[in-house]
Order: C-alpha cells, then sequence, then structure tokens
C-alpha cells in the first residue's frame, strides 16, 4: 500500500489555504462593495375596485304635489302619461287608473336608466382591465441633485391618498425627464391583465427591484416613513471617488404602475422613446392609477452603483 508522504502532504495543505485566501479576498471584496447599495422608496395603493357613487341624472323627476293627483305635472316631473287623468273622472275607473299609474311608473324608470346610461353618472374604464407597466433609467452619478429631489419627495409627499400619489408619480417622472443629459441606460415595460393577476405581477416587480438594495434607508409608502441612515460610514466617500474613477458610478430610479384600462409603452430603444415613456407614465391621472412605487438606487449620500452592479443586477436596460 502506498502511503502518503508528509511532504506532499504539506504541500496539498498550502495550496489550498492559498487557494483560500484567495477566495476570499475576491469574494469578500465583491460582498463588501455589494454591501453599499442602499436604496429609497416611495409609493403605495391598492389594488381594490375604486368605489362608484350615483349621481342622479340631470333633467330628471322632480316631485310637485298636486292636490288629487299625488304626481308632479308634466311641467314638473316630465311623466307623461298622469295628465290624462282629469279626462276620465274617477267613478268606475279604478282599473284605468292602476293601469296609467303603472305605465307612469315604468316610462319614468326607463328615462332615468337611459338617462344614466348617456352620461349622468361618472365613466370608469372596466375594473377587470388593468395594465402593469414599469420604466426604468440609468443615469450618470453627475444627477445628484436627482437624488435630492426624490429624497425631498420622500419626505414631503402624501402617499395615503389617490391624489397624492397620483402627484408622487408625476413628480418622479418630471424629475426624470429635466436630466436627459446624464441618461445612459433605459427600459420599459407593460402588460395588461386582470385586477386579481395585476396586483401579483405589480407586487412581483416592485420585490425585484427591493432585493436588488441592501437596506431600504429611506422609504414613504402609505403614509408610513421610515429612514435609516443618511450617509455611508467614514471613508465612503474616498471609495465613492475611487470606483468613480476606475468603474464609473450611476443612478438607476424605477417606476412601476398598475393603472386601470390599457396603458401600451414604447420598446426603448433611444433617448426619445425613453422620453416618451416617461411622458406617458407621468400622466397617468388620479383616477385611473391603482398603484404606484418609485424606487430608487443609491440612495445614500456615498454609496455607489458601478457598471459591474448595472450588468449584475439591471440585464434588461439597454444603452439610449
Amino acid at each position: 500500500m502506498n502511503r502518503i508522504r508528509p511532504k506532499n502532504t504539506k504541500f496539498w495543505f498550502k495550496s489550498l489555504l492559498v487557494l483560500g485566501l484567495i477566495f476570499t479576498l475576491v469574494f469578500g471584496s465583491a460582498n463588501d462593495a455589494l454591501a453599499a447599495r442602499t436604496g429609497g422608496r416611495i409609493g403605495g395603493g391598492s389594488f381594490r375596485s375604486p368605489s362608484r357613487t350615483y349621481s342622479p341624472p340631470s333633467g330628471g323627476y322632480r316631485s310637485s304635489p298636486s292636490p288629487g293627483y299625488g304626481y308632479g305635472y308634466p311641467g314638473g316631473g316630465g311623466i307623461g302619461f298622469p295628465f290624462l287623468l282629469p279626462f276620465f273622472g274617477f267613478g268606475g275607473f279604478g282599473g284605468l287608473f292602476s293601469i296609467l299609474i303603472f305605465i307612469a311608473i315604468a316610462n319614468f324608470l326607463v328615462r332615468s336608466f337611459s338617462n344614466a346610461g348617456a352620461g349622468g353618472t361618472v365613466g370608469y374604464s372596466d375594473p377587470t382591465r388593468v395594465s402593469v407597466a414599469q420604466v426604468q433609467v440609468g443615469l450618470l452619478s453627475s444627477a445628484r441633485e436627482l437624488q435630492q429631489e426624490l429624497n425631498q419627495l420622500a419626505l414631503t409627499a402624501d402617499t395615503g391618498s389617490a391624489a397624492g400619489r397620483a402627484a408622487v408619480l408625476q413628480e418622479a417622472a418630471l424629475a426624470l425627464l429635466r436630466h436627459p443629459e446624464y441618461w445612459v441606460y433605459g427600459a420599459a415595460e407593460s402588460q395588461q391583465t386582470s385586477i386579481d393577476a395585476a396586483e401579483a405581477k405589480f407586487n412581483q416587480l416592485a420585490l425585484t427591484e427591493r432585493s436588488k438594495f441592501t437596506e431600504e434607508t429611506l422609504s414613504n409608502v402609505d403614509s408610513l416613513m421610515r429612514q435609516g441612515y443618511e450617509s455611508l460610514p467614514a471613508g465612503g466617500g474616498e471609495l465613492s471617488n475611487q470606483l468613480q474613477q476606475e468603474s464609473g458610478e450611476y443612478i438607476m430610479a424605477t417606476v412601476i404602475v398598475g393603472v386601470e384600462g390599457r396603458l401600451e409603452l414604447p420598446k426603448i430603444n433611444d433617448s426619445e422613446d425613453l422620453r416618451r415613456a416617461l411622458q406617458q407614465i407621468g400622466s397617468i391621472g388620479s383616477d385611473r392609477l391603482l398603484a404606484v412605487e418609485v424606487l430608487w438606487t443609491p440612495q445614500a449620500e456615498g454609496d455607489t452603483l458601478s457598471t459591474n452592479d448595472i450588468l449584475a443586477h439591471y440585464p434588461n436596460v439597454k444603452l439610449v
């Protein structure tokens, strides 16, 4: 039987130790870099169908009491048959009187429903048709004012009301539209589905983006405010400058919406397509907007997002 010599054992032990050190240095550095990835989040909403309040149709029946009849005159209510009653009298015509009352009521109901269908109530899109859409914009880190605008929006936005969430969407889209000179990457997608499936799709997109953050350092969702540290520990600024010189530095912003009805976004091939997508998604009103989330990274001062981070975590974006 061949025995392993002590020298060979020592050689293999040293080799494994060296490989372990290399593995620790390489992947440990990568983990340290990823640990600095912070994110911000604004939004909220619900995929429950909006309440539909009924408003009486204009020009409808107005009761005008009349001694002897109990119904309105033709000029006051617009019911066409009771005015015939005076020609018949009351004695011996109980059956005819009942028939006329029935016809008058039926006429009133038909006209009321017709007026309601013609525009007497507020119109809504089909609640079973819901679109879920997402727009992503990658900008150069020179657009630091964008981070400040989103931070300020998160600190002051009213995310507990439909009007407030629509304002969040509009302001976020405007903030991105104001910095086209910094656009580097872009992507957009939208799909139409049932309201139940739309909620699941919306949550999937939001969770996917949130999982890319090591920590959500600023969050305002459904009026629930959460705030972590505002800047990285000492030395973060030097790390930021070093990464910016070596591999570049970026800001990635993502806007996700759930909308009643159809919403089709252009496929992003250039900056003009990205501009149109941001304009479309930013113009959605509160009457159609079901839910919205605006997410961006990095959020904390001194944090960085390198080219390698973009390639690893945002493979769907294109150069614009």
